[in-house]
């Protein structure tokens, strides 16, 4: 992945993947992600089907924006020994 992207979350520090959002657009996906569960939990609580087919589509793009947007991309970390 190249630099040139937006970063709106940080890396972990150990193992593969993000971390926190260091950018206001980062909080708002975040916050975003939460309103959908809540909502699909809220008003379709005894439609499993239902529940799936909101929950699923919504944690793959905040996987595809979180991968997108991370400082460095995603690959693993093993802590202080990573951080040049």
């Amino acid at each position: 992945m190249s630099d040139d992207g937006p970063e709106w979350f940080a890396p972990k520090r150990y193992g593969y993947g993000a971390g926190l959002p260091i950018a206001w657009q980062g909080w708002a996906v975040i916050a975003a992600y939460v309103a959908i569960l809540l909502v699909t939990m809220r008003f379709v609580p005894s439609r499993p089907i239902v529940i799936l087919a909101v929950i699923f589509p919504a944690t793959v793009t905040l996987i595809v924006i979180t991968a997108r947007t991370t400082r460095g991309g995603w690959r693993w970390h093993w802590g202080k020994k990573d951080e040049s």
